[in-house]
């Protein structure tokens, strides 16, 4: 079976699920996409005062998702392959808008997105793993069903993202925590001149010693 040929079954699928499904699969392809955000943004909060390579994995989250949205708008110039819901005929009518010509369909931004912002997750809170890549895969999925993607569209922009948190997450959080130690060591020695001074203050005052005469 083809790319071409599931995309046909799952959106005959989707086109006689019930109208409160199309509603759900359109509105949770950006919910999902917030929601991941949400918890790394919640990771990040856990990490101000965890270790320095908890921290800089937290904060190296946002640089994989970006990177790999860069990544991904790349591949789409050079691929420039048609939207399924233009190029595939007999197909059932796609459940959202179809975007317009010149916005390519490989790989999927989303799927891409999803993908970089769970696993980056996973890598900087492991315990949100059974939230996020559920979520992304969800998110990935949705967006053969509404009719805008290709299986392999999707595939492509999970993988994309997947490889992007591994390279800008997991490698460089060594040299990161570093670089956190260091800012967070320099921060607590300019706090404690002024515990000190407060703490220890002025020392007593001289005994006032009359002159001899």
């Amino acid at each position: 079976m083809t790319s071409t040929d599931l995309y046909r079954d799952i959106t005959d699928a989707a086109h006689d699920s019930p109208g409160w499904l199309h509603g759900l699969a359109e509105f949770g392809t950006d919910a999902g996409l917030l929601l991941l955000a949400a918890v790394a943004a919640a990771a990040w909060w856990r990490a101000r005062h965890g270790t320095a390579h908890g921290m800089a994995l937290a904060l190296l989250v946002p640089v994989a998702t970006v990177a790999a949205y860069v990544c991904s708008e790349a591949l789409k110039t050079v691929v420039d392959e048609e939207r399924p819901c233009r190029a595939v005929t007999g197909a059932a009518p796609p459940i959202a808008a179809c975007p317009p010509p010149g916005d390519w369909s490989f790989p999927s931004n989303h799927a891409t997105l999803a993908a970089a912002l769970a696993v980056g997750t996973v890598f900087a809170w492991r315990r949100t793993a059974a939230l996020v890549l559920p979520v992304a895969a969800l998110l990935a999925s949705s967006r053969v069903y509404v009719g805008v993607h290709y299986p392999h569209d999707v595939a492509a922009g999970a993988a994309l993202g997947t490889l992007a948190a591994a390279v800008c997450v997991a490698l460089p959080a060594g040299p990161v925590a570093a670089r956190v130690a260091r800012i967070r060591a320099a921060a607590a020695s300019h706090r404690r001149p002024g515990v000190a001074a407060r703490v220890v203050g002025p020392g007593p005052a001289a005994p006032r010693t009359r002159p001899v005469r």
